[in-house]
């Protein structure tokens, strides 16, 4: 079964059982601040899981485009190592259970409508304490109870050893489902996971049942396609061995798998499918964060190229082949390949320039480190050898495991920090630590109130001032705050904090002596943040406010998100369904709606569209 097919027909069985297909969301998703990147198909569903949004549907399906990096040293060494993959996804938000969830994924699996699998071949583990999942399994299912395994909260939980270690929050066991190779070997193809409790605190008792349950599940798209086209490996698969064979061409070597070339070759497969994507949504080769990651890909993908053999750019020579696999589901790819090319092929250049260089130095410091019988590199010389040559440091480190030596990173940050300026510019950490964190970590949450009230009491728990360099205070006046950004975290509140393409709510935080004008509001993980301007009094932490909405702005907001799904649904009735969202910006007087098309609308089409939003309008229907 080619792995398109795979992808639709995943897709078409969950909508055949009531689940509303919605599109992926984008690789870096600007309303979520905890993550670099996408980590998996539920992850535009946090809000929905929390109850933070009202539900237009309560099934969901999904094919999420993914992009991870901590197994980034397994990718070309082991079969099924990925940093970019598609993770196939059912979502149930308070709808069914694990009954449902557990029938419908072995019908699917093995109904020869679907994907046929032999069941034989097919094999389970749940939690240890989970018996309701293991007696549907046997019972329900009628899978013998040897292929029922049992597993300790370290594999069988999510967040894996939530239950002991934390972190607090909704969690719940999970079922994983493996399928035997010929081989024998047994490889996981789905994870069910069961969110069922809320964890409160160190055990015991600590688990606490939700009233809500949810259903979260993740197939890997490229495992299991590996399975039902008998491929060696993920690499083999039709959407990345034409990659690896056009790989092999431009480096003029031959693909053998077990050899180190062929290692090279599968790696710099993954790094050029994941910065493809990244490259066609704007994320661009650069030194902070999720742009850092991108250079490091591509940095590391030119390494195993010079390695080979290369001494000039070679990448860009694989964005056609990589948008012509993948065209079928990601038609939009196509029309950015130039560009894509074009910044792949200056960031070769620019690294191409130093490298014999910057490799020859690290030669030096690990034949110096010989002669001396060091086995630590050295963090300083690191930090130079990355502002002098642009050597990332991972790419240091992995030449440096290779020798079996280890590598200094609190020595590395600590020499970075004397490289930065004031604003940070050209720091290559990608994690920052500061008051908004110090805030999260110790406040965790703020509730949200804004589908019940508008307007609420509340407590404040936080205070940062300052324009670039905000600082915790526990009182400020607004003398001392005038000229400066003001932020106050509420225990809870009636104010939106942007997210999802919607941006914040603005109103005012009140008392009898104080006035705080908040003129934007913001998200930091599950905390919300108010800010903008202390106009009157003074500002205290613990004191008692009252939070009012804009009410208003919140309704034009409203108007033009629901504007943004009839927008879509009209797209895709003019267009057909590959008209997906890609992304969009919701304010209270004007919205943004970016979806994929292959070619510009025409003057008839933009008129059906406009016709069939205007009548949908017309109808004045009430939102569910």
């Amino acid at each position: 079964m080619k792995t398109d097919e795979l992808r639709e027909k995943y897709l078409e069985f969950f909508e055949s059982h009531g689940h509303s297909r919605q599109p992926s969301d984008v690789l870096v998703p600007t309303w979520d601040p905890s993550v670099l990147f996408t980590p998996a198909g539920m992850n535009q569903f946090k809000d929905h899981f929390l109850g933070k949004v009202k539900l237009e549907f309560t099934r969901a399906t999904t094919c999420q485009k993914c992009l991870r990096t901590g197994d980034i040293e397994n990718v070309g060494r082991t079969a099924y190592h990925h940093t970019f993959f598609e993770m196939l996804g059912n979502f149930s938000f308070g709808d069914y259970f694990k009954e449902a969830a557990i029938r419908w994924a072995w019908e699917f699996l093995t109904d020869k409508k679907w994907l046929g699998i032999d069941p034989a071949r097919l094999s389970v583990t749940v939690y240890k304490d989970d018996d309701e999942a293991a007696d549907i399994w046997h019972e329900k299912i009628g899978l013998p109870t040897s292929r029922i395994a049992r597993m300790d909260e370290d594999e069988n939980f999510w967040p894996a050893s939530a239950p002991s270690q934390g972190p607090d929050g909704v969690c719940g066991p999970c079922s994983e489902i493996y399928y035997r190779l010929d081989s024998g070997k047994e490889v996981e193809i789905w994870n069910l996971v069961f969110t069922q409790f809320n964890r409160v605190g160190p055990p015991p008792n600590n688990l606490r049942p939700l009233p809500s349950k949810n259903i979260d599940t993740g197939m890997g798209l490229e495992r299991t396609a590996s399975v039902l086209q008998g491929a060696e490996t993920n690499f083999h698969i039709d959407i990345l061995y034409p990659i690896v064979q056009a790989a092999a061409e431009v480096c003029a070597v031959q693909y053998e798998y077990q050899s180190d070339t062929g290692r090279r070759l599968r790696r710099i497969t993954d790094h050029i499918r994941a910065c493809t994507f990244a490259i066609h949504e704007n994320i661009l080769p650069g030194p902070k964060k999720a742009r850092y990651v991108i250079k490091r890909l591509l940095r590391r993908a030119v390494l195993d190229g010079h390695q080979i053999g290369m001494r000039e750019p070679f990448l860009h020579q694989l964005v056609p082949v990589v948008a012509e696999v993948m065209q079928r589901p990601y038609p939009e790819l196509k029309q950015t390949t130039e560009r894509v090319a074009e910044v792949i092929r200056q960031e070769e250049a620019d690294f191409f320039s130093t490298i014999d260089e910057g490799l020859a130095r690290i030669e030096r410091i690990f034949e110096s480190m010989q002669r001396e019988g060091a086995v630590m590199v050295d963090g300083a010389e690191a930090a130079a050898l990355y502002q002098t040559y642009g050597v990332p440091p991972e790419l240091f480190q992995s030449l440096a495991a290779e020798r079996k030596l280890t590598f200094d990173w609190d020595g590395y940050q600590e020499a970075m920090k004397k490289h930065e300026d004031i604003s940070g510019g050209g720091r290559s950490v990608l994690f920052q630590t500061g008051p908004i964190e110090t805030l999260k970590e110790a406040l965790r949450r703020t509730d949200f109130l804004g589908y019940e009230t508008t307007r609420s009491d509340a407590t404040v728990k936080g205070i940062l001032v300052g324009n670039g360099d905000e600082h915790l205070v526990s009182e400020v006046s607004a003398d001392e705050a005038e000229g400066k950004t003001v932020r106050v975290v509420l225990d809870r509140t009636p104010f939106y904090g942007e997210g999802g393409g919607q941006v914040g709510d603005t109103g005012i935080i009140e008392s009898d002596t104080m006035r705080f004008e908040v003129t934007d509001t913001q998200r930091a993980g599950e905390l919300i943040i108010h800010v903008g301007r202390l106009t009157q009094g003074t500002l205290t932490e613990g004191m008692t406010v009252r939070a009012i909405v804009d009410q208003q702005r919140r309704a034009g907001i409203r108007r033009a998100h629901s504007a943004t799904h009839i927008l879509h649904h009209a797209l895709q009735q003019i267009l057909g369904g590959h008209a997906q969202q890609q992304g969009s910006k919701v304010d209270d007087d004007w919205l943004r709606f970016d979806f994929t098309n292959q070619t510009a609308l025409t003057d008839e089409q933009v008129e059906a569209i406009e016709k069939t939003v205007a009548e949908k309008v017309r109808l004045a229907a009430p939102i569910a």
